[in-house]
């Protein structure tokens, strides 16, 4: 790695654990990584890699004829792998093909993509890279209108699917739309559907099979990704080539002089390649010439898919941390020394991690989590957990269990995925750690919150070459999100701690207002009362013309069964969740989780109805990310919430 102006020093230390980050002059109450003594944000890693097409080519010549790809042709079969030669090959091929096909290799073209994780998404981002097509993921998990809003509005005239069924969904969109600018589809897999060929060809639709110029700049648009949509209609943010290597040095400065990721590293992908958390990940590793192995698909089958993989990066959402943690009360549920023996193990391991030790070999390894990490492949040496809020016990948990580097990170689509991460050899918790070299960050007052920055809390901001060009064809919607002064607003609260960490401790856009005129910031109650073992999610709602706030909440499926027969009560989770008993307990259980959170009497839940189904992407409740959709919870759940609050005197 040769030298360059913005590059600092990486070393960690007790004193830079001390100050994670520090003061930028010039710029009031604004921060920045305290590896950036010079003042200057980091806009890359590598000097050869300044797009996200030199980040590939990277790889191509350190791993050039070594694993790059990898895909389970069946569920039991071993993973096969594409070289990254291979890769290369077929990029160019398909980006070929794109322009023989009347595509302009400008940055002026767009592509979409509609398909889950697999190689060829890859191959087809990397394909579009080398002729300078801006790509444009569509969420699997998008409504018609929304696809429709994306197709018309990014003017996708080709759009690249994995299977026939997603084939057919835009052909049913096209159908339905007043005027379908759509003119071509390329699939994955093959088509032999005569009828659903016939529709296409009376559409004016061409449908071509994946199989059988310039690189663009960095200043040239990469990506065009559209938010997860929690709200409204999905907006497009716009990112070049220089915005995503920007990041990707920032999170590369944090962790590559411990870690050294390289060419024997294997990353499972399953997290959505829509979003860009797992797009960063893989042009990280691209870079470096690791292994890419694809999930087949199926979340359930994640674990067998880790299982055959071995990987050794783990990159991963809270929701599935949980599900460790509660899978792992829920084993030893029932026998008392089983419990006293995983409670001596955490303990154990926790006061390693106080002293600033994170090890995988102790004697509780071998007697408790050696068999756990069996069920991740037992060779994950670095975890990143984002996308959402952890809790603090879950963290601690994960880093006790994999004895190794688990991160976690904060940041959003707006800023390339990061704008801060755990630093290394930080064993604490309760934070999202310190700014990445990239980025600077400050906080603003929110005044109608009682947020103040001089009082180190307000409304998180970011600066840097990470942050997005905006939003596209919607200059309102940009002006909202980027001040005059080029700082992106989150919405999201902030404060910091002594040790220069940001702690994430409230929400601007989702607050409302109850009828005695108090704030309610949901996520916020949802944080606090989701930590319950007996729960796995929880929908906080509130009206302004009511008074307290009520919810609804699902119990864990895997822990609510074991409990309820300890209790003495049977029957599947539909009949546990209509007893009276059962919503006794969890209410209990609010109760004591609203006293040890510190939540006020108005932002605690009065009345609860239990949902005995997991909110999912497939009934639009939740984001790819697992975000939760308000407006549909609260529309799905109309009839439940009307009911509930009548409950409450």
């Amino acid at each position: 790695m040769g030298a360059g102006g913005t590059k600092g020093k990486e070393t960690t230390s007790a004193t830079k654990l001390a100050r994670q980050s520090i003061d930028v002059k010039g710029e009031e109450y604004a921060r920045m990584s305290c590896h950036n003594q010079d003042g200057k944000l980091t806009d890359h890693y590598f000097d050869d890699v300044r797009t996200l097409h030199q980040a590939f080519m990277r790889g191509v010549r350190i791993s050039t004829n070594e694993p790059c790809l990898g895909w389970r042709p069946a569920v039991l079969a071993p993973y096969e792998w594409m070289t990254y030669h291979q890769v290369y090959i077929r990029a160019i091929n398909f980006g070929s093909g794109l322009v023989h096909k009347g595509l302009q290799p400008a940055t002026t073209t767009s592509l979409g993509i509609f398909s889950q994780n697999r190689p060829e998404w890859a191959i087809a981002e990397q394909g579009c890279n080398m002729f300078s097509i801006v790509v444009v993921p569509l969420y699997d998990t998008l409504g018609a209108e929304a696809v429709q809003h994306i197709i018309n509005q990014a003017e996708l005239r080709t759009v690249v699917c994995d299977v026939p069924d997603k084939v057919a969904k835009l052909l049913s969109y096209a159908e339905g739309a007043k005027d379908n600018i759509l003119e071509r589809i390329i699939i994955m897999d093959p088509i032999t559907d005569q009828q659903m060929l016939g529709q296409a060809e009376e559409l004016g639709i061409e449908i071509l099979s994946m199989q059988d110029v310039e690189p663009p700049k960095p200043e040239d648009l990469a990506t065009v990704c559209y938010t997860s949509g929690t709200t409204g209609t999905p907006k497009g943010a716009v990112l070049t080539h220089s915005n995503l290597i920007a990041c990707n040095g920032g999170i590369l400065h944090a962790c590559q002089r411990h870690l050294s990721f390289n060419k024997d590293d294997i990353h499972i992908s399953y997290l959505p390649l829509a979003h860009m958390f797992e797009r960063q990940a893989l042009t990280l590793l691209f870079s470096v010439g690791a292994k890419i192995g694809f999930f087949q698909g199926d979340i359930k089958l994640l674990t067998d898919d880790m299982m055959a993989l071995k990987p050794t990066f783990f990159i991963t959402v809270p929701r599935l941390l949980n599900r460790m943690y509660d899978r792992a009360w829920a084993l030893v549920q029932g026998s008392s020394f089983k419990t006293k023996m995983l409670h001596k193990a955490l303990n154990a391991k926790k006061e390693l991690l106080a002293k600033g030790i994170c090890r995988n070999d102790t004697i509780w390894d071998t007697l408790i989590f050696r068999k756990a990490r069996a069920r991740t492949g037992g060779n994950v040496r670095f975890v990143a957990v984002g996308a959402a809020p952890l809790s603090e016990e879950v963290l601690t948990f994960a880093r006790c269990l994999f004895g190794c580097t688990v991160l976690e990170g904060y940041g959003q689509t707006e800023c390339s995925a990061a704008a801060t991460t755990t630093m290394m050899g930080d064993y604490t918790t309760g934070h999202v750690g310190a700014p990445i070299q990239c980025s600077m960050i400050k906080l603003v007052d929110v005044p109608e919150m009682d947020y103040y920055a001089k009082q180190h809390k307000g409304e998180v901001c970011f600066k840097g070459p990470h942050v997005f060009q905006g939003y596209l064809k919607n200059p309102e919607k940009t002006a909202e999100a980027i001040d005059s002064d080029g700082w992106l607003h989150t919405g999201d609260i902030g404060a910091w701690l002594p040790c220069g960490q940001l702690r994430i401790i409230d929400r601007k856009k989702d607050i409302f207002k109850l009828a005695q005129g108090e704030y309610i910031a949901p996520e916020k109650v949802e944080n606090v009362y989701v930590r319950s073992p007996l729960v796995a999610q929880v929908f906080v709602h509130g009206v302004s013309i009511k008074s307290s706030l009520v919810a609804i909440v699902v119990p864990d499926p895997d822990v609510l069964p074991g409990w309820a027969k300890n209790q003495g009560i049977e029957g599947d989770m539909e009949t546990l969740c209509a007893n009276k008993d059962v919503k006794d307990a969890i209410m209990a259980e609010f109760s004591r989780m609203a006293k040890e959170g510190g939540l006020k009497s108005f932002e605690q839940v009065k009345q609860i109805h239990l949902h005995h189904k997991l909110f999912t992407s497939d009934d639009d409740l939740l984001t790819p990310t697992f975000k939760l959709k308000r407006p549909q919870a609260r529309k799905y759940f109309a009839k439940e919430l009307e009911e509930i609050y009548a409950l409450v005197p």
